[in-house]
């Protein structure tokens, strides 16, 4: 039972992503104002950025840069940048999607007069 518990603990934030990620993706499911979609999309984007940056953590890990004086390196003494160098661009990505989300958003309520989704079929289907 205290392995168990000790694993747990260990793992602990990739639960919490996971439930994060979860609560993102519950906003874009289940709201139907246009909005709040686009606050759980950025919920959704960051749980999974916090994930992918999080496995390339490394408990006492030194940046990769090698001294050419000590002459070939131990790669277990480094942390891996991939991880965090994609997520850099995934945050630019994040930040663009969001933006033209919120674009069309402001677009359909120029045009509909509202943001709730149902509303917006309703019209279009009155039309």
């Amino acid at each position: 039972m205290h392995g168990l518990l000790a694993e747990f603990g260990d793992k602990f934030h990739y639960y919490a992503y996971f439930a994060i990620m979860m609560i993102g993706l519950y906003a874009m499911i289940a709201k139907t104002n246009l909005l709040k979609k686009c606050i759980g999309l950025g919920i959704f984007q960051t749980a999974i950025m916090l994930f992918y940056v999080s496995i390339g953590a490394k408990q006492g890990a030194t940046i990769p840069i090698v001294d050419p004086a000590l002459g070939t390196a131990d790669p277990a003494l480094y942390a891996n940048p991939l991880p965090q160098v994609l997520m850099l661009t995934a945050i630019v990505v994040s930040v663009a999607t969001l933006g033209v989300a919120l674009a069309l958003v402001q677009n359909l309520h120029r045009d509909h007069g509202s943001i709730e989704e149902d509303e917006i079929l309703q019209r279009l289907r009155g039309q």
